[in-house]
């Protein structure tokens, strides 16, 4: 390789909950390294910081001063909330409000679990106060701020020792002036402490989603803030002095600036960097629509990208139960989140999830996971319930001695006898049989994730490729996607680490919102045209002071929109034409009747429509890195067997399932080769499986092409 210079190479690090994946790429020539890593819990920037370590310790020729950005993907801020471990946190809402976080919502995920429990709020009732003051739906003042009252709630926070402070007054989306003089009137008094005010962070109507989303931004915001700062000074010390940015829930980047400031943003960062992945391959390789299996060693996360992009919802609830769904606000069981997510399933079935037998005597698989520390029982580090890649490993999908490209050595026995001990012997299998099951149950459970994000969003799945990777992904693309009905399936090149690449491939994007609620008959189209202005000039500002690291500002529209009377809107993009008319309004209206007939199975063209929010996306464009060709176009895979090895198969009828399976190097695979299944094809990363019935063909970047056989 030829001297660096400045500005040449770009660094990704997703962190997981098992593995900590680093990504380099060579912006000038597309050449891709990665480096794969053990999570550390109980410290994440220590494996964040080993990543980056490995990969600059993979080519002396890089010079860590020659890269121009770093993009981070955290879970940091979502283990937080699921732990319980935020800040001490405060909350001030307007007088007569203050039980507004106990209260919640008065539904349920579960209509008839009798033993369901409501998260307890993030800030006790003891540390939730209010002032008097009331604004109307207008935002005209109705009462007046107590000044004197604010004064006395401001000593008593100052008495409480809290770390944050969450403000969201009633109607404050409509008039912030109150807000603004409460978190003026704290920040002389406790200067320290962080402020966040909700018509800052989310200036929408609904105030208890309004309040909800305010207190995650407060209560995490110490955390990631000190998370961030740590972050940084391991960059320096490793002469990274180039600008830190972090993925965003919505699939976009902002400085590690913004993030500290607004951590509520970034809560879902990890999940949506893979969809990011799922979508810019797609679209590069003349795919658009495609849908992205992400499973890694804790989870499994799909989502469904529509030509080249990703959905994105804010229907979201973030610790609690896994769930998902437009209505209720994605379910009931955590705390509401009303800002921008891509709009994905999680799953608790990854390479790690534990296998066990119930009280009824059924084999379940998950959700608990071994996770990194100890880990698959195989790995030696103590676990001692099977998991996934134990029962893969028994299966003979595994080599034992090429695991994360032989640094690691997996112990076939202990994995044997852990699943014929917990497993095999409570349910009269021999070991095979019952691996052959913890792997079949965890399938059966990401097929209904893959419905989920198709069939229940009015997608049918047969019109999309299944993008499959995580270091786990791999193994099961290929029959989940014959059981969910999928004819093709992409596996990137480097898939166990192709979320870190997916932080590379993605725009800095900042969103601004404003609340209507106008019917679209009555709605005066100058106003319409005003707001976005607004907006604009909000977000070229934002632009200016943040995105270092890409061009010119580009503004997205969307408008929230639902029939008049009902509770839940959707997102419509707005129509291109920048004049705001009445064709504009016309255009709008038929979209969102397009929308509502996909997502709901009908329309209503003869009910007055509302638009509810008007949002706008900043987006700053950063160049993509171009993928890189093969340099072998031999058609011939014989260049890259590894010979055979006995393989389990469901689909097999020989000896109980098992038959000699080709293996061949990823590596070594040429560009136009074909070849058919059953066969396992392994990497330094992860090992795919490829079952009877389907041909695979590589492409001229090394993605491996499967399609199943007419």
């Amino acid at each position: 390789m030829t001297e660096s210079t400045e500005g040449r190479y770009r660094i990704g690090v997703d962190i997981g909950g098992t593995f900590t994946d680093g990504t380099l790429v060579d912006s000038a020539t597309g050449k891709v390294t990665t480096s794969k890593v053990l999570s550390t819990p109980s410290n994440p920037a220590s494996g964040f910081i080993s990543a980056v370590e490995k990969l600059l310790a993979s080519d002396d020729s890089v010079n860590p001063e020659a890269v121009e950005h770093v993009v981070h993907a955290t879970t940091v801020a979502t283990n937080a909330i699921i732990e319980g471990k935020t800040a001490k946190t405060a909350f001030i809402t307007t007088e007569g409000f203050r039980d507004m976080l106990e209260i919640a919502r008065q539904i349920r995920p579960s209509l008839y679990d009798l033993q369901f429990e409501k998260p307890a709020p993030l800030v006790p009732r003891q540390l939730c106060f209010e002032v008097p003051e009331r604004l109307d739906a207008k935002g005209e003042v109705v009462t007046p701020l107590d000044e004197k009252a604010l004064a006395n709630v401001v000593d008593q926070i100052a008495d409480s020792g809290v770390e944050a402070v969450a403000v969201c007054l009633l109607h404050s989306y409509r008039n912030s002036e109150h807000e603004q003089r409460i978190g003026k009137a704290i920040a002389e008094k406790l200067p320290n402490v962080i402020i966040s005010l909700s018509s800052d962070v989310v200036p929408e109507f609904r105030e208890y989603l309004r309040a909800s989303t305010t207190v995650i931004n407060s209560s995490v915001a110490p955390i990631v803030n000190t998370y961030l700062s740590s972050i940084s000074q391991k960059l320096h010390a490793a002469k990274v002095t180039s600008e830190l940015l972090v993925m965003q829930s919505s699939g976009g980047v902002y400085p590690a600036a913004a993030a500290s400031e607004n951590p509520v943003f970034m809560v879902e960062s990890g999940p949506a960097a893979g969809a990011v992945a799922a979508a810019s391959l797609g679209t590069a390789l003349g795919q658009p629509n495609v849908i992205s299996f992400d499973m890694g060693g804790t989870t499994a996360k799909a989502s469904l990208i529509r030509n080249g992009q990703p959905n994105i919802t804010k229907d979201y609830s973030v610790g609690g139960a896994a769930q998902s769904g437009t209505g209720a606000f994605g379910g009931a069981s955590g705390y509401p989140i009303r800002t921008p997510v891509v709009d994905l399933v999680e799953i608790g079935a990854g390479g790690g999830s534990i296998a066990w037998v119930d009280s009824g005597g059924a084999l379940r698989v998950g959700p608990h996971s071994a996770g990194a520390d100890p880990g698959p029982v195989c790995y030696g580090l103590g676990g001692e319930q099977p998991t996934i890649t134990d029962a893969n490993l028994v299966l003979g999908r595994l080599d034992p001695a090429y695991f994360a490209g032989g640094e690691m050595s997996l112990n076939l026995d202990v994995a044997r006898e852990a699943i014929r001990k917990n497993c095999a012997e409570p349910l009269g299998l021999s070991i095979e049989e019952a691996a052959h099951g913890i792997v079949e149950i965890a399938n059966t459970a990401m097929v209904n994730a893959l419905r989920l994000v198709s069939v229940q969003r009015g997608h049918d799945p047969r019109d999309f490729m299944l993008v499959g990777f995580g270091g786990a992904g791999p193994a099961h693309a290929v029959r989940l996607a014959e059981q969910a009905g999928i004819p093709r399936v992409l596996i990137p090149l480097g898939p166990g680490t192709a979320s870190a690449l997916g932080l590379l491939v993605t725009d800095v994007r900042m969103e601004g919102s404003a609340t209507l609620i106008v019917r679209s008959d009555e709605v005066e189209l100058s106003r319409i045209s005003d707001e976005f202005e607004r907006l604009e000039t909000a977000g070229r500002e934002a632009h200016q002071v943040a995105a270092s690291a890409s061009g010119d500002p580009v503004f997205e529209r969307a408008i929230e929109m639902r029939y008049w009377g009902q509770s839940f809107e959707l997102s419509v993009p707005a129509p291109a034409n920048p004049t705001i008319d009445q064709a504009w309004m016309n255009e709008l209206t038929e979209s969102f009747h397009d929308a509502h007939e996909t997502a709901y199975g009908f329309r209503a063209n003869d009910e007055p429509v509302e638009l509810v929010n008007l949002r706008l996306t900043t987006v700053g464009k950063i160049a993509r890195p171009q993928m890189r060709k093969l340099d072998s176009t031999n058609a011939d895979a014989s260049a890259a067997s590894k010979g055979d090895r006995p393989v389990y198969l469901a689909e097999n009828s020989g000896d109980k399932g098992v038959v000699q399976t080709p293996v061949y190097d990823r590596s070594k695979l040429p560009a136009g080769a074909v070849f058919n299944g059953p066969a396992i094809i392994e990497e330094p990363d992860c090992t795919t499986v490829i079952h009877p019935s389907w041909t695979v063909t590589v492409d001229d970047f090394g993605n491996l092409g499967i399609e199943l056989n007419n």
